[in-house]
């Protein structure tokens, strides 16, 4: 007998029962995926992110499956210009060990108004998230359903005005943004905290470090305490959805833009 919202039925319905580890576990991995024109050209990065988390998490596999094989699922349901969420979990079976270590998959798709990133020029405010520090451990790169931090750091942000929150890990550095990696310049040097460092394992992170050196340009991935983010020129947050998002104000300090916004071209010509 199951009490589901205050109905009494014989057991879960068949879909809560599929979802059943990643609901009772958060045993599950997710990609936030962007849509561009009925392109998506962040696919490889997205699936080599999503095999290596599933091989540290022990999934099994499916031998179909590949950067291939997640696009033709997603332009099969997705609008031309979308935000798409992929979320893998382990089948159903066992309390917290698992008995069955193949995934089930779904993919949710939301339409966007434009099929390019446009840039925020007002730019964003954020502040120090003060009521969770981030682990930092084997599993800290990975996006998994264990999002509880996350959420109390927006719930913060969002009840002292800020459009985002400064997260740090447990050494008290500089971790990322509640849905961002954290990025800053350092006169002309483009730095940002590095994976040991417990922040996600960003796809637009990888694709900026990369543009930035095939410009020619110095890049520092590097432990960075609150303090030192502060100090910074220019200050940005960055994901695979909204692209960059220059920091206007951090703590009272307001950051320049510039190199930013340069960044910001290279990044909308890679997507051409």
């Amino acid at each position: 007998m199951v009490n589901l919202n205050g109905r009494l039925v014989n057991e879960l319905p068949d879909g809560l029962m599929q979802a059943q580890r990643g609901l009772y576990y958060g045993d599950a991995l997710f990609e936030s995926i962007r849509v561009f024109g009925g392109r998506v050209p962040l696919m490889e990065r997205h699936w080599d992110r999503l095999v290596h988390g599933m091989e540290l998490m022990d999934y099994r596999i499916p031998a179909d499956w590949s950067a291939a094989f997640w696009a033709n699922e997603i332009l099969r349901m997705a609008p031309p210009d979308a935000r798409v969420r992929l979320t893998v979990w382990r089948a159903p079976g066992g309390l917290y060990l698992p008995e069955n270590d193949d995934p089930l998959f779904l993919i949710t798709a939301t339409g966007l108004e434009t099929g390019v990133f446009k840039w925020p020029s007002a730019g964003v405010q954020v502040g120090l998230c003060g009521s969770v520090r981030l682990p930092v451990d084997a599993l800290s790169g990975l996006k998994t359903l264990n999002a509880a931090r996350y959420v109390a750091a927006a719930k913060e942000a969002q009840a002292r005005g800020w459009d985002d929150a400064i997260l740090l890990n447990a050494y008290e550095r500089v971790c990322e943004a509640t849905s961002s990696n954290v990025f800053w310049f350092e006169g002309e040097r483009l730095c940002t905290p590095p994976l040991s460092d417990g922040c996600v394992t960003g796809v637009m992170r990888d694709l900026l470090l990369a543009l930035t050196r095939a410009a020619g340009l110095e890049t520092a991935e590097m432990p960075a305490p609150f303090e030192r983010l502060m100090a910074a020129d220019e200050v940005f947050l960055s994901n695979a959805v909204r692209g960059i998002r220059p920091v206007h104000s951090c703590e009272g300090k307001v950051f320049e833009q510039g190199q930013t916004r340069r960044l910001f071209e290279l990044m909308v010509g890679y997507f051409r």
